[in-house]
């Protein structure tokens, strides 16, 4: 049988120059290898080597181009579509530590990953950060900044106003004794479960489960069920409520059987509201046992596994996780399942996936990780804080590097103005470990609202931290601020703060894992000192 020859071949460099020619922007190896990885096309062989086929490179890069003209005629024609990076996955886009715990309003690491990593696009012309530069990022939120800067082999200092986001950039960087980690998260997994074995919760919630499944498989089978409600046969919700009415005498039943207690909102705290007795008793019980680890970094990864697992076990819908609305205290209809489901009485379930899920994500990151390298988050103002000061209360060595070396950027992503309450969205944690609350010094909170104070507030509060935060640059130094510029702030952002805006960078938000997938756009502002160059 004669060989098969493919006229349609073409090897990466040869794929890579058609693709350029084809779109009429750079395309290179290094894109078309991307594809590949991600099996986006399919890999081929050419005399040994890899090889794609030009006609299924074609139509990957013709239904691309449907999507980017859609949402050029939505969002605008001067979008820079490279920076959608629209061929990732979620999983990408939450690779290792970054997905340590839940965090609203936080970039992707790709998107720091390009403007820091030289290496990125080998059409970009200028270079901004090299490896051993120094990158500062002001409003340092969950730390996605100071990863990325690891993984570059750049040092990293970031600043948050928020204790909470303080302690998860900082244990996502710290060196951990995994072995530690995990001896610790099975006695507490032990721990919690004799307790609820103890007070009959395991006997309770198979039988709760066994209930509902039944109930279900009449009343909502799976398949069926949703087709009518996408039929617009059944309106779900009018049915669901009347559903919800007929298991409510036999969750009664069961909490009385098994003599559990049931939520009693009171509204005295958010603990008292939002969860049920016996889940804050294993709360406490996980706390007490954190409180007593003498290992600084093993008890601060603990509580932030703590923390997303008390995020997930809150009396509420599936489908209001992110935005709570009020306390789910019965079974309910979930137009997410399209089911009746349940609210949670034990937090074994998620202790036990998210302390795997996080040894598995510090193992990933630990494999690429650079050591030789400083990252650290500071609590504090950024608008007034003495970077070099608290510096030298935590670590001298590095203060010293700092000083001697100075700061070469700043890369970081401010606060959406009017758009979310940084500590208010962590407010289970703050209420279970006590810390400090620092909601007055937010800047462009959600409860200031959007109007025209509140803009002015903003603006004076991100010029105040760029201020603030210049001595402590190089000359020539580079500011990249990824900001959602709706009502065109950020020129008199820079005008007060006397910087330069020197170029823009819009993109397409498209990989996102909040409820509302609505792509929108973002500008990423590049700005110098003001006698750097020239307004644009």
């Amino acid at each position: 049988m004669g060989k098969i020859v493919n006229d349609n071949l073409l090897s990466l460099k040869d794929a890579a120059a058609w693709g350029t020619e084809y779109l009429g922007r750079p395309v290179s190896q290094t894109n078309i290898s991307y594809l590949l990885q991600y099996a986006l096309i399919s890999k081929k062989n050419l005399d040994g080597l890899v090889a794609v086929d030009q006609k299924e490179l074609k139509e990957y890069y013709d239904n691309n181009k449907k999507q980017e003209q859609h949402l050029r005629d939505k969002l605008g024609q001067d979008l820079n579509w490279m920076l959608s990076f629209y061929n990732l996955r979620e999983s990408d886009t939450t690779k290792h530590v970054h997905r340590l715990h839940p965090y609203k309003g936080k970039f992707i690491p790709q998107l720091v990953e390009y403007f820091l990593d030289s290496h990125t696009d080998q059409y970009k012309k200028d270079v901004y950060f090299n490896q051993n530069d120094i990158v500062l990022d002001p409003f340092c939120g969950s730390g996605t900044t100071l990863v990325q800067a690891n993984e570059l082999n750049m040092n990293a200092i970031g600043i948050d106003v928020s204790y909470f986001n303080t302690l998860i950039s900082n244990c996502k960087i710290s060196k951990i004794d995994l072995e530690k980690l995990n001896i610790a998260c099975n006695e507490i997994t032990q721990s919690i479960v004799e307790y609820e074995s103890e007070n009959h919760l395991l006997d309770f919630e198979d039988e709760l489960n066994h209930q509902l499944s039944l109930f279900n498989e009449k009343y909502f089978p799976r398949y069926d069920f949703k087709y009518q409600v996408k039929t617009k046969k059944v309106i779900d919700k009018i049915y669901g409520k009347e559903k919800e009415k007929e298991i409510l005498p036999i969750f009664n039943a069961l909490l009385k059987k098994y003599n559990i207690r049931n939520i009693q909102p009171d509204g005295k705290s958010f603990l008292s509201t939002w969860f049920f007795p016996s889940i804050i008793d294993e709360l406490y019980i996980v706390l007490d046992f954190i409180n007593e680890d003498k290992n600084k970094e093993v008890r601060n990864m603990l509580m932030l596994i703590l923390s997303r697992t008390m995020r997930s076990c809150r009396a509420t819908t599936h489908s209001d996780l992110a935005t709570l609305l009020e306390p789910i205290v019965t079974p309910y209809y979930c137009t997410k399942h399209y089911q009746i489901c349940r609210p949670l009485f034990s937090i074994s379930k998620w202790w036990k996936s998210y302390s795997k899920d996080t040894l598995k994500r510090l193992q990933a990151f630990n494999n690429i990780r650079s050591m030789n390298t400083f990252q650290i988050c500071l609590t504090g103002d950024s608008r007034n804080i003495d970077i070099f000061d608290e510096l030298r209360k935590q670590n001298k060595q590095i203060y010293q590097q700092v000083k001697n070396q100075k700061i070469k950027g700043i890369f970081s992503s401010p606060p959406y103005v009017g758009m979310i309450d940084y500590h208010e969205q962590h407010a289970y944690a703050y209420d279970l470990f006590k810390f400090p609350r620092e909601d007055e010094k937010e800047i462009g909170p959600l409860y200031k609202g959007q109007r025209q104070e509140a803009k002015l507030s903003y603006i004076e509060g991100i010029s105040e931290v760029l201020i603030n935060c210049k001595p402590y640059l190089i000359e020539g130094f580079n500011i990249f601020l990824v900001a959602n510029d709706k009502y065109n702030l950020y020129p008199e952002i820079a005008k007060k703060a006397g910087l330069t805006i020197v170029n823009q960078y819009k993109r397409p938000v498209l990989n996102r894992t909040e409820k509302d997938k609505n792509a929108y756009s973002e500008i990423i502002f590049h700005m110098r000192e003001a006698d750097d160059e020239k307004q644009i």
